[in-house]
């Protein structure tokens, strides 16, 4: 049976939303998706309200000086969201004040009250108060909240929203200790955002390559210290991809042969992300953390996992040592994608849950 499926974000972060969005219509349902703010990072974009947003540092340091990052570390329970003052009170009131007219005219013009399903990606509707999910849960459509990383962990749930949700879905393995009723779901991935022509890696030519969209949940200054140790004793090239146009990050990272994806990052959970798989899918060995009951739960996985600082070393020395793992290890990653995070085999399970859910 199919359906149609709303995607809502406040933005689309690393690209995922849209290959969710992508990924329903590739199998015959109508989907679209809208984002609150533009991607800083060039990622494809279906309807953008491109609502103001600061992005400066000085704008950065106070949110999260705001959040709940601070108290996330070893964090073992969901916290619900709540102003932390009358300020933060009178800042979203008027927000969603400042919304709602131009929220309701995109209602009519794209007629999103037509839609079936609507999929809160980060677990948060247009305004802070819920009140147009409010609206399409009281017309009897089914309400979707899927959860990614800092959303949870940061900002915390928004309890109107957790209330209503007929399903919630993280990708996002830290998340399913700290709330139980979350249903696991890969990121769905299309291989075909990928240049078009990869060059055959030389992995006797090393190059090494981080991009970070976040240096502290990624851990980057622990990966610069190792990097420029093994610099004294080994020959290689390193490049960290920052602040660049999609494109352009894809099209450096297809010519490298070991990524390094995050290693202890103080904040931003374990495991990987798009970044991960994007690697895993050019045939590029991957470093990333896990913690010992994440490896378990994935046991086929195949990241080299590095925890700490001894860990990346250790882990850089050999492969950087033995061409022939590299080798082995990248096909073994782009095996291992399809079977994981392949539109069909994420649509697969996504279908199953709506069933068990009485979504469909």
């Amino acid at each position: 049976m199919q359906k149609s499926v709303l995607h809502i974000a406040p933005e689309n972060f690393a690209g995922v939303p849209y290959d969710f969005m992508r990924m329903h219509k590739a199998h015959g349902d109508h989907s679209r998706l809208i984002t609150l703010h533009k991607n800083p990072l060039g990622f494809t974009e279906d309807i953008c309200l491109n609502l103001p947003i600061s992005r400066s540092s000085l704008a950065k340091s106070y949110r999260l000086s705001r959040s709940l990052v601070k108290q996330s570390i070893n964090r073992t329970n969901a916290v619900y969201w709540k102003p932390k003052s009358f300020i933060d009170s009178l800042y979203f009131s008027l927000q969603t004040r400042s919304r709602i007219s131009s929220i309701e005219q995109l209602i009519n013009s794209e007629q999103l009250d037509t839609f079936d399903i609507i999929h809160y990606d980060g677990g948060l509707d247009f305004t802070r108060d819920s009140r147009f999910a409010k609206r399409w849960k009281a017309m009897g459509k089914s309400i979707i909240t899927c959860y990614y990383g800092s959303d949870l962990r940061a900002r915390g749930i928004i309890r109107e929203m957790d209330e209503m949700s007929d399903l919630k879905l993280t990708s996002e393995f830290d998340h399913l200790a700290m709330k139980d009723d979350l249903e696991y779901v890969f990121y769905p991935y299309d291989s075909s955002e990928l240049p078009t022509i990869q060059p055959e890696k030389d992995f006797t030519n090393i190059r090494i390559v981080h991009s970070p969209t976040n240096r502290l949940y990624k851990g980057t200054e622990l990966i610069l210290s190792v990097i420029e140790k093994l610099k004294k004793s080994f020959t290689f090239e390193f490049l960290l991809l920052e602040n660049l146009p999609r494109h352009d990050v894809l099209s450096i990272k297809s010519q490298c042969t070991i990524s390094i994806d995050q290693v202890g990052g103080s904040f931003g959970g374990t495991g990987y992300g798009k970044a991960g798989i994007e690697s895993l899918a050019m045939g590029i060995p991957t470093i990333t953390n896990m913690t010992d009951d994440y490896v378990q739960w994935l046991p086929d996985n195949p990241f080299i996992v590095a925890n700490t600082a001894k860990q990346l070393e250790e882990s850089l020395i050999e492969l950087i040592e033995s061409p022939k793992l590299c080798q082995v290890l990248g096909e073994k990653g782009k095996q291992w994608v399809h079977s994981h995070h392949s539109y069909e085999k994420v649509n697969e399970h996504l279908k199953s849950l709506y069933h068990k859910y009485g979504i469909l």
